[in-house]
């Protein structure tokens, strides 16, 4: 069982999503080779990202502690571990930052979807 529960109903969002494998977000169509940091990350994306783009030590230990929790507890743990993420990744900067920043906020509630 791993973390990826698209298959199941009602589990949207809980799947890797779309982006590629080095952890970089897919391109949108007809564009250049620019990475489209402007799209929201789906949560285990977004802390994925976390593991293979930021540079701080400590919060890639708390994204594969998180991504770990989420595949022994499912769903019930989820909010949970992204929060723990969140924090972990204050102090990182850059596009893929405030995107992954902005993802894990606005699926905990905690930022307005402009």
């Amino acid at each position: 069982m791993g973390a990826s529960f698209e298959s199941e109903p009602g589990r949207a969002g809980l799947s890797a999503g779309a982006g590629n494998e080095d952890g970089t977000p897919a391109r949108a169509a007809g564009t250049a080779s620019r990475p489209d940091y402007d799209r929201d990350l789906g949560v285990i994306e977004a802390i994925t990202i976390v593991t293979r783009s930021c540079p701080n030590g400590g919060a890639i230990a708390v994204a594969r502690q998180a991504l770990e929790a989420i595949k022994t507890g499912g769903p019930e743990v989820l909010r949970q571990q992204a929060y723990f993420v969140l924090i972990a990744i204050r102090g990182w900067r850059g596009e893929r930052a405030r995107q992954v920043h902005r993802s894990l906020s606005r699926y905990l509630g905690l930022e307005s979807d402009d």
